[in-house]
């Protein structure tokens, strides 16, 4: 690929805040994206901004008590699009952002702090009941419905006499009928765990050694296809989660992306094999997954098990000295794409030729 035809990433907005933001989402069918995170006083906010002729424009700004932590659009209807957020004192809101008084559900799911949050079932992306995940520091992953007050529908935690780990991300997944649905988790000791939620069970878990910092599916909504987890030391792993071996589990193959902790993956929506990886040194990686020729193979025992492709990088830039928090594809224009860092700053941005890879 020459220069000429590789995809460019380009800083097309760049606004400072007052505040350090945790995290940002595209609010769906809109122009617009909403920032989450906590005032240097100790209150929560959340702005929502849209872009208008090459700038930004501050629609609202929601102070709240306590620091908002994630949030997500995953669980709600297109006509809705309520924000459910995690906060530093372990509470889950959903916000309607056109009245965000009184938040529309409200729970103290978590001990402490949620540090991580997914949404599934909503904007017509997974079958099923619209649910969130939530992952504490308190060591649990809780699921829960929104049509039902206070009691979550699965709640996963350490079993007793087990040490507690700090749960740092989750992800749904395998949501492509009414019955199936899947989390992973990730923990700072390395641990990756996936629950599914059809037979209330532990289907696998893994150790990457260093601490699991993003989880993505390249689809929620569809049988799973490809995991991808990064880490502290800079690593990601992408495991194809077509074919489950019964002892060796999932192949995968991970690459050395950056030079400090990968902290965020993102999926193109428009094209699931390509993602963004966000690095502690403030870079952005754009990647490209390739397959093998054949997925599977027979082990001495003829047991199938998968194999593992190829990752790519098709372009790197650098846009800040501190860390990259969070990112946030577009789900509507293809290339068009949000990132918050912790000098304060959130930026769009646009990654041009994603088309004709």
């Amino acid at each position: 690929m020459s220069a000429f035809e590789k995809p460019q990433i380009i800083a097309h907005i760049q606004k400072g805040l007052n505040y350090t933001v945790f995290d940002c989402k595209w609010v769906p069918c809109s122009a617009k994206f909403v920032t989450m995170g906590n005032f240097a006083r100790g209150t929560g906010v959340i702005q929502m901004y849209e872009i208008q002729h090459g700038d930004l424009k501050l629609l609202r700004e929601i102070e709240k008590a306590k620091p908002i932590k994630c949030g997500t659009f995953g669980a709600t209807s297109l006509q809705q699009r309520y924000l459910a957020t995690g906060d530093f004192a372990g509470n889950l809101h959903i916000w309607n952002l056109e009245a965000p008084e009184i938040p529309v559900y409200s729970v103290k799911g978590h001990k402490e702090i949620i540090n991580t949050i997914d949404g599934v079932g909503g904007l017509g992306i997974g079958e099923g009941a619209p649910e969130i995940v939530t992952g504490s520091r308190d060591g649990t992953v809780k699921v829960w419905d929104p049509r039902q007050k206070d009691d979550p529908v699965a709640n996963m935690e350490p079993l007793q006499g087990e040490n507690k780990r700090d749960c740092w991300t989750v992800a749904f997944g395998n949501a492509y009928n009414q019955e199936e649905r899947v989390v992973c988790a990730g923990y700072d000791n390395g641990d990756i765990k996936l629950f599914d939620l059809r037979n209330m069970s532990l289907r696998w878990e893994t150790n990457i050694k260093n601490g699991v910092c993003s989880l993505e599916f390249d689809r929620k909504d569809i049988s799973m296809n490809k995991l991808v987890a990064t880490s502290l030391e800079g690593k990601f792993h992408v495991f194809d989660m077509r074919t489950q071996h019964p002892t060796k589990g999932f192949a995968s193959v991970s690459e050395k992306a950056h030079k400090s902790t990968v902290w965020q993956v993102r999926h193109l929506p428009q094209n699931r094999e390509l993602f963004l990886t966000a690095g502690g040194a403030g870079s952005l990686h754009l990647w490209k997954y390739e397959y093998p020729v054949q997925r599977s193979k027979k082990d001495s025992e003829g047991v199938d098990m998968g194999v593992a492709g190829s990752v790519r990088l098709l372009q790197n830039v650098t846009l800040s000295t501190q860390p990259i928090s969070s990112l946030d594809w577009s789900p509507d224009k293809r290339g068009l794409c949000i990132c918050s860092s912790f000098d304060q700053m959130v930026r769009v941005l646009i990654i041009t030729k994603l088309h004709k890879i």
